[in-house]
C-alpha cells in the first residue's frame, strides 16, 4: 500500500536529507551522495509563507553554498519568505538526471509539507545561480504532477515551481557560447545532442513554465 505522508517538523539551520534511505542512482553514502536541503526560516512564520528552493552554483562540479547559499536565504528570510538551501550531487561523479531529481524532489518535499512546515503549496518557487541558475530552469520547464498513488508520498506532489529567479545562469547546453564546464560535468564528453537540446533553456520553454525573473551582473 502507498505510504501515509508523516508529518514532520522543522527548525531553523535544520538539514533535511531528500529521501529518507539510498537516494536513487546513490553511488555511495558519503555526504557527496546525499542530496539535502538546510532550512532557513523568517523570524515570524506565519500561515501560507511563501518558500524557494535555492540552488547554489558551482559549475555542476562544486556548490558556493555561502554567497549563494546562506546569504541569498538569509535575504529571502528578512523578506518574509522561508529558504530551502539545496545541496544536489554534482558531476563528474553524477550527470544528468540526478541533479534535476535532486530539485524536483525538493519542491515536492516542500509542497508535501506545506501545511505542517506552514507553507503556502501554492507559492513554492526555486531560485539559482550560474550552473545552480541552469538547474533551476531545467526543474521550470521538466516537471510532472506527481503520482496520485506513487508508493513515496512526496512522489504524490507536483515538481513544478510556482515561480522562478534565475541570476546569471547557465541556459543553453548547444551553443558555442555555452559554459562548457557546466555542460561536460551535467552531461559528460560526449553527450547526446537530443539532450543537450532538450536542457537548453531558450528552447524548452513551454505555456505552462511558470513566470520567471533573469538578472545578470
Amino acid at each position: 500500500a502507498p505510504q501515509q505522508q508523516t508529518t514532520l517538523s522543522i527548525q531553523d539551520g535544520q538539514t533535511l536529507p531528500l529521501w529518507s534511505g539510498a537516494a536513487p542512482g546513490a553511488l555511495g553514502m558519503e555526504d557527496q551522495d546525499i542530496p539535502v536541503i538546510t532550512v532557513f526560516l523568517p523570524r515570524t512564520m506565519s500561515q501560507n509563507t511563501p518558500a524557494v528552493v535555492v540552488c547554489p552554483g558551482g559549475g555542476y562540479v562544486q556548490l558556493a553554498m555561502n554567497h549563494e547559499g546562506r546569504q541569498v536565504a538569509n535575504y529571502l528570510n528578512s523578506l518574509g519568505i522561508a529558504a530551502f538551501v539545496l545541496r544536489y550531487r554534482l558531476g563528474p561523479r553524477y550527470h544528468h538526471p540526478i541533479e534535476l531529481g535532486d530539485a524536483q524532489r525538493a519542491i515536492r518535499t516542500l509542497r508535501s509539507h506545506a501545511e505542517d512546515w506552514r507553507l503556502d503549496p501554492s507559492r513554492i518557487g526555486i531560485m539559482g545561480f550560474s550552473a545552480g541558475g541552469h538547474l533551476a530552469m531545467t526543474a521550470a520547464t521538466h516537471f510532472d504532477a506527481g503520482v496520485a498513488r506513487a508508493q513515496d508520498a512526496v512522489d504524490r506532489f507536483s515538481s513544478r515551481p510556482d515561480f522562478v529567479v534565475l541570476g546569471y545562469p547557465v541556459i543553453s547546453m548547444t551553443e558555442a557560447w555555452t559554459h562548457q564546464g557546466s555542460k561536460t560535468n551535467l552531461l559528460g564528453t560526449t553527450p547526446d545532442p537530443a539532450l543537450a537540446r532538450s536542457l537548453s533553456g531558450e528552447l524548452a520553454v513551454i505555456k505552462d513554465t511558470p513566470p520567471t525573473f533573469i538578472f545578470h551582473t
